[in-house]
């Protein structure tokens, strides 16, 4: 449980990761804004408390014991810049370059980015990265963590399902996954497109230890990502979310999966997020 002081350090935080990802996209006219609203708490949860990080230039720690994080819904870059800014892994000032020609932050996570474990953006694919990283650190006696953001959309690829397959016959314990289901992508609400509920039970029947919160919480982020850590299974965290959180005009709305806001949007937002 987060202390108040606590509590209300990490909305600070939430507030200013807010306002950042709008100032991104708007002066970049490009990027996914909608489901980086949806993950705010979740990764500003995950990188200010629960994470090990060990930033490559602090020659005191063990770099390699460090925890390792993969944004399997890669789009959705701008809040994960955001909690790397904050962290000390580059300028704040840095990410009013996003998405511009020769800088370090792309619309998906380059590995040239300080902080980034794993380049993504082809969405499916960072549940199998993080079951690989996790069996390697457990090969090592690492005891690091693997963390995994992922989107609900992307759960419709196979390929999701044949990692969700693969992380316990492997005692991944290791390895904890964080589902943002906002239940919307870009086509529209992911239970009209190809539904996944019940979205629980059919984790668990992979053999998974499920977890089903608040994804805005503060408090039920944190408990859950801290009783993941001590599981004896892989575990899975869907977290449920509103996608363009924080945002009235956005919030539930599939127009703004990926677009830009316009100049009176753009005030229009800030306004709301002051």
């Amino acid at each position: 449980m987060l202390s108040e002081s606590e509590i209300l350090e990490l909305k600070k935080f939430c507030q200013e990761n807010r306002r950042n990802i709008v100032k991104m996209v708007y002066n970049a006219q490009s990027g996914h804004i909608g489901g980086s609203l949806s993950a705010v708490e979740i990764m500003t949860v995950l990188f200010h408390k629960c994470m090990h990080l060990v930033p490559k230039w602090d020659k005191d720690k063990n770099f390699a014991n460090r925890d390792r994080f993969v944004l399997s819904k890669g789009h959705v870059s701008p809040v994960y810049y955001c909690n790397l800014a904050q962290m000390g892994y580059f300028p704040e000032n840095e990410l009013m370059t996003f998405r511009k020609l020769g800088s370090k932050l792309q619309g998906h996570p380059a590995t040239f980015c300080p902080g980034v474990d794993a380049a993504t953006g082809s969405l499916g694919q960072g549940l199998a990265i993080a079951c690989g990283m996790a069996m390697g650190l457990k090969l090592d006696k690492n005891p690091a963590k693997v963390f995994v953001l992922m989107g609900d959309g992307e759960l419709q690829e196979g390929s999701v399902w044949e990692a969700f397959m693969d992380a316990p016959s492997r005692n991944l314990d290791n390895l904890i996954a964080i589902i943002d289901r906002n239940r919307l992508q870009i086509d529209g609400c992911t239970e009209d497109i190809k539904p996944l509920d019940n979205l629980p039970a059919k984790i668990r029947a992979f053999n998974w230890n499920v977890i089903e919160i608040d994804g805005h919480d503060l408090n039920q982020i944190y408990d859950a990502i801290e009783l993941a850590k001590n599981s004896n299974r892989p575990t899975a965290i869907i977290a449920n979310t509103i996608k363009g959180k924080g945002v009235s005009f956005m919030e539930n709305n599939a127009g703004w999966h990926g677009k830009a806001p316009k100049k009176e949007d753009y005030e229009r937002a800030m306004e709301e997020l002051k």
